[in-house]
């Protein structure tokens, strides 16, 4: 497994495992195979309430927890500092763990980024107290950043957003790179899973023609090729399946290389259309939802 060091010096695994509208029944599932098969990395969120099922099978599984990097989020119905720190004390319990590995800010809330900038703030006090290994955001646009660069003390050390060959957001990719944060992908083969209501009509980029080409040159799958374009870049990918033979395919993509060309014909497949609700419009009218105790 390829691993990136983060801007505070902790080792991340480069791939990961997301859980991202897995239901709670078939969560635990698909996170014991995932570590079975040589996953070291899963993603979740307050949001996917399936928190306590990835620490389920965290626990049982034969890896020592050390050896597992656990991600989490919180949601923005927990912004605010005081909030935020029972956010994690939520997402703890439910993981069943003393320290996440990375925590991060799920979107930013623009209609009141006063509280975003809160939440923040705790996330900075959850580091320096030791709860957590490192801390970062996720769907934050250069807008979002420059303002939370304005006040934060501690660079974000990812943004998690949407990057697929379709829709590349480069202008924040640019923006991550030049102040040292590391942009991880979420739905990085694109087209698998969307958002309800943002994707009903949209095609994957698994059946592009130049990446099923691409696919047939090097005898790989084109989900594995376009991880590839993913991790080639410096990238974290976290790809999602709840299905065994999807979630090995996932992993095998550390023994091949794709070409200058190749990443070249993949990058030029920008669409610009974004496969989720647009980050400016979040507001807790619309999204806010109340996180539970247990």
């Amino acid at each position: 497994m390829q691993t990136l060091t983060l801007n505070n010096g902790v080792e991340m695994p480069a791939l990961g495992l997301g859980v991202f509208q897995t239901p709670p029944d078939e969560t635990r599932a698909a996170v014991t195979a995932a570590l079975e098969l040589g996953y070291r990395h899963i993603d979740t969120a307050a949001a996917y309430g399936n928190e306590r099922e990835v620490g389920q099978a965290v626990r049982a599984a034969a890896v020592p927890r050390d050896d597992i990097f656990v991600e989490t989020k919180i949601w923005i119905s927990d912004y605010g500092y005081d909030e935020t720190l029972h956010g994690f004390d939520k997402s703890a319990a439910k993981l069943g763990v003393d320290r996440i590995d990375l925590l991060i800010l799920h979107q930013a809330l623009p209609s009141d980024f006063d509280r975003t900038l809160a939440a923040y703030r705790a996330l900075e006090r959850l580091l320096a107290d030791g709860k957590v290994r490192a801390i970062g955001v996720s769907n934050f646009m250069v807008d979002h950043l420059t303002a939370l660069l304005d006040t934060a003390t501690v660079v974000p050390a990812v943004n998690q957003l949407e990057i697929h060959p379709y829709f590349q957001q480069r202008a924040v990719l640019d923006f991550d790179d030049e102040h040292g944060i590391l942009s991880q992908a979420w739905s990085p083969i694109g087209g698998i899973t969307f958002y309800p209501g943002y994707g009903e009509d949209r095609r994957s980029v698994l059946d592009n023609p130049a990446v099923t080409a691409i696919a047939e040159v090097h005898g790989k799958s084109p989900a594995q090729v376009l991880l590839r374009w993913g991790l080639q870049q410096g990238r974290s990918v976290i790809p999602k399946s709840t299905r065994r033979r999807r979630i090995a395919e996932n992993i095998d993509v550390f023994d091949f290389a794709l070409t200058a060309d190749e990443l070249k014909t993949l990058d030029a497949l920008e669409t610009g259309r974004r496969g989720g609700p647009e980050p400016t419009n979040i507001t807790l009218a619309a999204y806010g939802r109340a996180i539970p105790e247990a």
